[in-house]
């Protein structure tokens, strides 16, 4: 009769290398999983919203004068080549603000208290500013521009 003799540095030897291969395994299902990083996923997983605001900022200056600046938040979103994306503006300061995307057919308007809806895709990568018209420098309180960054 053959006995199988099994030492005790064998049986840590498997435990060690099974611990090892458990780690590497919750390791890489932790870490490669795609998350968005912006925004969230819609219902259909095929379009991602971003949501973005009207805000303002007002200060004084030491002789009195108001001054004030009309901006989007975020200014800056990131968006991937050929992604759909729903860019979901929310009216919060100025009465409304008419905009604009620059190289692309894209404009509308977005008013106090109501949210307007951008489906976007775009087929460039590129820069694209998104442009309140009516806020285009200092002297209209602006610029109120954001930044819309295809890679």
């Amino acid at each position: 009769m053959n006995f199988l003799v099994v030492k005790r540095k064998t049986i840590l030897a498997f435990l060690v290398f099974g611990l090892a291969i458990v780690s590497v395994w919750v390791s890489s299902s932790m870490f490669f999983n795609d998350v968005p990083a912006m925004g969230e996923m819609a219902a259909d997983d095929d379009v991602r919203e971003i949501h973005m605001i009207t805000t303002e900022f007002k200060s004084t200056l030491e002789d009195g004068t108001e001054i004030e600046s009309y901006r989007w938040d975020p200014g800056t979103i990131y968006i991937e080549q050929g992604e759909r994306v729903d860019l979901i503006i929310y009216g919060v300061h100025g009465k409304e603000h008419p905009f604009v995307i620059e190289g692309t057919n894209v404009e509308g308007t977005v008013k106090k208290g109501e949210e307007v809806r951008v489906p976007l895709k775009f087929k460039k990568e590129g820069t694209y500013r998104l442009i309140c018209p009516m806020h285009a420098d200092k002297d209209s309180d602006g610029p109120m521009i954001a930044y819309i960054v295809v890679d």
